[in-house]
């Protein structure tokens, strides 16, 4: 396999508590690719080193198996399939796919669409490697304008608030849609990343999702007709 710089982005893992990249026998990386991880300092690891020789449990035990009904946190630090944060990945995850569809669908919003696509997989990659997320523009507006713009939209759009019907058209509807799984996204990552007296432990990732739904609505006012 040829590994192109998007797609090793996508595959970096997180090993002792540093950025790696797993390259198996026969695999090969593009001049882009090889030059990224040279850049940001990430260490070409054999894909052999991936499996650990034993796997840390939560309860501060080991097994030298993965279970089936567990899957990897991070590093070799297993969890069950029912752990928020496995939710929480379970909800980018069907997030994702719906933006690529809508994308497919609706080719005159496939920029705004690409760009909250490359937000979700962003998250989804500081959750895996405990990241902080980088606070940016989305679509061209600052989170305060987000704000504005999505609370007051007859004073930016000339439109007013409204609540979807079917007559809408099949855009504002998987907009709406869109918006709608965004905000149960966001629900799952509130669950996900919280401390035992309900405070945020990832408010970065949190507020994104938030700003990500605002994004939506706007495209909704937009669109509509």
């Amino acid at each position: 396999m040829l590994f192109s710089e998007r797609a090793v982005r996508d595959n970096i893992r997180n090993r002792d508590g540093k950025r790696v990249f797993y390259l198996s026998k026969g695999d090969q990386l593009t001049n882009g690719a090889r030059d990224y991880l040279q850049k940001e300092r990430i260490e070409i690891l054999p894909a052999a080193l991936a499996k650990p020789d034993r796997y840390r449990l939560l309860s501060g035990g080991y097994t030298e198996e993965k279970p089936e009904h567990m899957t990897h946190l991070h590093g070799d630090l297993l969890v069950p399939k029912t752990h928020p944060r496995i939710a929480f990945r379970g909800a980018v995850d069907l997030l994702e796919a719906e933006l690529l569809w809508c994308s497919a669908v609706l080719p005159s919003l496939r920029d705004a669409l690409g760009e909250l696509l490359t937000l979700a997989r962003r998250l989804l990659r500081c959750d895996v490697l405990e990241e902080p997320l980088p606070d940016t523009p989305l679509c061209g507006l600052t989170p305060e304008q987000l704000r504005a713009h999505s609370h007051r939209p007859q004073d930016y759009y000339g439109k007013p608030h409204f609540m979807p019907e079917v007559t809408d058209g099949e855009a504002v509807l998987l907009l709406n849609r869109l918006r709608s799984l965004t905000r149960f996204t966001e629900l799952k990552a509130a669950c996900a990343f919280s401390d035992e007296n309900g405070l945020p432990t990832r408010p970065d990732i949190v507020k994104a999702l938030n700003r990500m739904s605002s994004m939506l609505y706007i495209l909704m006012i937009k669109t509509k007709e």
